[in-house]
This record gives C-alpha cells, sequence and structure tokens, in this order.
C-alpha cells in the first residue's frame, strides 16, 4: 500500500518513513502542506498522514483542501496539539484519527493499520490470482504448500501485477506507484524486480508468468 507523510521535522520524517517501508509499505515524504497537496492531487495514495504544524499550508489546511475537492483517501492527524478541542476540530474537518506526540512506533503502526481498513475500498489480507495468493500482511507470496518472501519493493510490484492480472502496466505505471513519480531510481530497477519475481514464482512452481510486451510494459498472465 501507497503512503503520503508530511511532517516537516526532517528526523521524524525520516524515521517514521523507515518504520513504515519496514513494515511493507511504500511511502513518499513531503516537507510542507503545499507540496503535500500537490502530491494527493497527483498520485493515488491508500492513506495520508499530515503533520498539523507545517510550513506553506497545515495539515489541517490540507485535510480541508482535500475534502473539498471530494479526495477521500484516510487521513491520520499527527500533532503536538493534544488538546480536545484540537481533537475536535481534525476530526470535524474529515481526519479518519488523530494521534498525539509523541508516539510509540507499535501504535503509530497500529492506527495506520486502523485507518486503512476505513477504506471504503478495504483491500483483503491475502489476494489471489491463478494459484498464487499474495498476503499483504507477511509480504509473502504462496502457492500450495510453499510461500517465499519479497522484499518491499518486490512485494509493491508483485501487487500491483495482482491487482490488474492480463492488463499491460507501463514502466511509467510501474515508476508512479511503487517508487513514486519525483524518485531518483533509474528505469532498470523494475526490470531488476521483475527478474526477482520471475525466479520466485519457479521456486513455487507456479502457473502464473510475468509476460514483456516489447515497449510497453508487464503483464501478468495465467499458465493453467
Amino acid at each position: 500500500m501507497r503512503l503520503l507523510f508530511a511532517e516537516d521535522d526532517l528526523d521524524i520524517s525520516k524515521a517514521v518513513q523507515t518504520l513504515l517501508e519496514r513494515s511493507g509499505y511504500s511511502v513518499d515524504a513531503v516537507y510542507n502542506g503545499q507540496d503535500a497537496i500537490d502530491y494527493i492531487e497527483q498520485a493515488d495514495y491508500d492513506g495520508v498522514i499530515l503533520d498539523w504544524m507545517m510550513p506553506k499550508k497545515s495539515g489541517i489546511e490540507v485535510l480541508s483542501l482535500m475534502r473539498s475537492k471530494g479526495i477521500s483517501t484516510p487521513v491520520l492527524i499527527l500533532t503536538a496539539r493534544d488538546a480536545i478541542e484540537d481533537r475536535v476540530a481534525g476530526l470535524d474537518m474529515g481526519a479518519d484519527d488523530y494521534l498525539p506526540k509523541p508516539f510509540a512506533a507499535s501504535e503509530l503502526l497500529a492506527r495506520v493499520r486502523a485507518m486503512l481498513r476505513r477504506k471504503e475500498d478495504y483491500r483483503h489480507d491475502v489476494i489471489t490470482f491463478s494459484d498464487v495468493e499474495l498476503d499483504r500482511s507477511a509480504m509473502l507470496i504462496r502457492c500450495g504448500s510453499k510461500s517465499v518472501s519479497l522484499n518491499n519493493k518486490a512485494f509493491q510490484l508483485m501487487e500491483m501485477l495482482v491487482e490488474h492480472p492480463g492488463a499491460v502496466l507501463s514502466i511509467d505505471q510501474i515508476m508512479e506507484r511503487v517508487w513514486g513519480w519525483d524518485s531518483d531510481a533509474e528505469v532498470n530497477v523494475v526490470w531488476v524486480n521483475i527478474s526477482t519475481l520471475r525466479k520466485k514464482l519457479t521456486e513455487l512452481n507456479a502457473h502464473v508468468k510475468i509476460k514483456a510486451v516489447r515497449g510497453v510494459g508487464y503483464s501478468l498472465e495465467s499458465t493453467l
């Protein structure tokens, strides 16, 4: 799942981004409210985490703009402002949850999971295609009694393929979804991760293959 994290404190931003990525999320980090709304308008996020006090636009202003534009992406507000009236204001503005600073890493992850469960198009932890299961909670692929684990980016890529079976996904679509539209990563990381996924599927003896469409992208197909 893909998250946007907006926090102007660079140390907190880096720590939380690392925590979320180690937990299987793809994370875009921004450091002010204007960039936050720009990113939200240009990409499809599963959830947004906003610091309340940020330069250019506050988290509450970003949230207000999102809801006024009809963007229903779930939002978790992080802030040092823990007064009851502040929490009420955030929730009334359309936030899905509110977590005061300082917070424990375990509670943040629990709140993120709860926030994502409330998303209207909530996705189950296990999704299937042909004889393959993709387990989001454990970040692994299963086929029959066998299973193999995946790193974060390979998992995100496999998740994207399983969610769109048979569809040809372009390199640009994959780069934007998995690595982020402003990533410094080179496009060859897609090929490297496709190669990894093919090896994993072979290990599992899965009746699924990743087909390359020359000059276009990749698609996931069943061989049953």
